[in-house]
């Protein structure tokens, strides 16, 4: 094609000896097992290649319901750090470009020079077909929402099982007119001739998205792919994922001392709890009373860990120190640096009490570092810094252990159960790092701080009795810097606003407000605004992760 002799472009030879992409899987994918003492522990991987599209954190979250590990790496990703997973395939996702533009995002050689399966999804399969000969062009016909997607023959091992005719979520404007040399069609629909297309090599693009769940069938065509065309076992399980992490950790740590950053969460208990199994009493964990915390908190939490984690645990009260560095802050990204900053050198200079001290562990999550700007990230937009990836200092006297970097909640959450954990510990809500700093618009005060303990007290007094607790992802009260009139006993008022914020979701990525009950949004309100002193008026938030934020900084 025209204005494309810099694009890289795979070439076909009739002479080219190989059996199949998938034989030449198979033997690349056993030649460095993970962990080499034991084949079970043998972590099958398949990368998600983004090429910008909303749902590739998706493709990854239903490759791990699968039981296969999974990571989102940009599409210029070095094929060294790509490499470093051991992936037995790839999925190229969706996008906004057009690969017949000038500088349209590609896969590299790399990819293709590894003889793995892949599966391009919409913009995916055009990626596949330009560069392997074919040609993509403006479609006559654009194909937005459902279609019925046409098997074009039987026995495509990506459509194992299925109908010969089943619904497909479409959403492209592009089309496939001509495929490459050696793909044949493998699905069509109304609108798109070529609507699934694949070769004898295990290379296969389909113009739908598997993803989402407008595609009744999405998890069977995933599977196919993992099980069928990548031969995977789906042996990523939270206790073979438990069982690598402590080996990891045993060789990280060697003889070393670490100290553990607990907060109370899930995230930070189950960090220390595999860090505990790992290494025992060379983990101390530390917990810090910043002063941010809800009604009770401190005392509630120190009291859960002692009863049943049975490990060292310090317990800093440090509200001064933190209060007195958030004086006069009103940028939620400068409250979250200054926090994270605070915390490690509250760290820091306990480690030094404790003698030589070598490293941190942090229940830092894959949500984390996805919002925040890092190396593995860069080509993402920076939605907030999360005080324990962004808002860290640069130097530190502490390496990181981060075991569950690479994890959601909800895998979380099961590798806790898999651990024994106390479901109370488990399933309890998210509380972020930063605590009642960026749920209080504008400065951090000790009377702003008392005004939102009350009523947040009673957001989750209310919640648990109306039995919604476990159903919803978070449910809290935020105080905002709006101050409005009112009336209270025939006299005029100039108190505050408090608004409610509750959200359903499976991972914080995305999440949809609660449809709470009319009578008890009553009651919260009716409770608010007679208990909390300086308060005459409560909203409901009822604005979705996108196009909002859970939290209001």
């Amino acid at each position: 094609m025209e204005g494309k002799e810099d694009s890289f472009r795979v070439t076909t030879s009739d002479d080219l000896e190989v059996s199949t992409y998938l034989e030449i899987a198979k033997q690349k994918a056993g030649e460095q097992p993970i962990v080499e003492k034991s084949p079970e522990l043998e972590r099958e991987a398949v990368v998600v290649i983004d090429f910008g599209s909303q749902y590739s954190m998706l493709i990854t979250r239903r490759v791990r319901e699968c039981n296969v590990y999974s990571e989102v790496l940009p599409y210029d990703t070095p094929w060294q750090r790509i490499s470093s997973i051991k992936p037995k395939g790839f999925i190229f996702s969706g996008g906004p470009a057009s690969v017949y533009d000038a500088g349209a995002p590609l896969a590299s050689a790399s990819i293709y020079e590894s003889h793995l399966p892949i599966l391009g999804i919409c913009y995916g399969m055009q990626v596949l077909t330009h560069q392997f000969g074919g040609r993509v062009a403006i479609g006559t016909k654009h194909e937005y929402g459902h279609a019925i997607l046409h098997q074009s023959a039987e026995g495509s091992p990506i459509f194992a099982d299925l109908p010969l005719s089943f619904t497909v979520w479409m959403s492209h404007g592009d089309e496939i007119i001509e495929m490459p040399p050696g793909f044949t069609t493998m699905g069509y629909t109304e609108n798109s001739t070529i609507a699934a297309m694949g070769n004898d090599h295990g290379i296969i693009g389909i113009q739908f998205h598997p993803e989402v769940a407008h595609t009744p069938q999405g998890k069977e065509i995933l599977k196919n792919f993992l099980y069928r065309i990548c031969d995977c076992t789906g042996n990523w399980t939270p206790g073979n994922f438990i069982t690598e992490s402590v080996a990891k950790i045993k060789e990280q740590v060697g003889d070393g001392r670490v100290i553990c950053a607990l907060s109370g969460g899930v995230d930070s208990a189950v960090t220390a709890a595999l860090i505990h199994r790992a290494i025992g009493d060379q983990l101390t964990c530390i917990f810090v009373n910043n002063g941010l915390l809800r009604k009770e908190e401190a005392e509630r939490t120190i009291n859960t860990f002692q009863r049943n984690l049975k490990m060292n645990i310090i317990h800093i009260d440090a509200t001064d120190r933190f209060l007195q560095r958030l004086m006069g802050v009103t940028d939620p990204e400068m409250k979250r640096r200054l926090i994270g900053e605070e915390f490690i050198r509250v760290f820091e200079e306990e480690a030094a009490k404790l003698g030589r001290v070598d490293f941190l562990a942090q229940g830092t999550l894959y949500p984390d570092v996805i919002e925040s700007v890092t190396p593995e990230n860069r080509a993402a937009a920076k939605i907030k810094t999360h005080h324990n990836v962004g808002g860290l200092p640069t130097k530190m006297t502490f390496s990181l252990i981060e075991p569950l970097r690479y994890l959601f909640k909800d895998e979380v959450r099961n590798v806790g159960l898999a651990l024994g954990m106390p479901e109370e510990m488990v399933w309890r809500q998210p509380f972020p790092g930063p605590g009642l700093a960026i749920r209080i618009i504008g400065e951090v005060t000790r009377d702003k701080l008392e005004i939102l303990r009350a009523a947040d007290w009673i957001v989750m007094d209310e919640i648990k009795n109306a039995n919604l607790y476990a159903e919803l992802w978070q449910s809290f009260a935020i105080l905002t810097d709006t101050r409005s009139v009112g009336v209270m006993g025939d006299h005029r008022t100039y108190g505050y606003l408090i608004a409610i914020r509750a959200v359903t979701s499976e991972d914080a990525m995305t999440a949809d407000w609660a449809r709470l009950p009319y009578d008890l949004l009553a009651r919260i309100s009716n409770r608010i605004v007679n208990e909390v002193r300086d308060v005459n008026r409560v909203v409901y938030d009822i604005s979705s992760k996108p196009p909002s934020t859970i939290e209001w900084e």
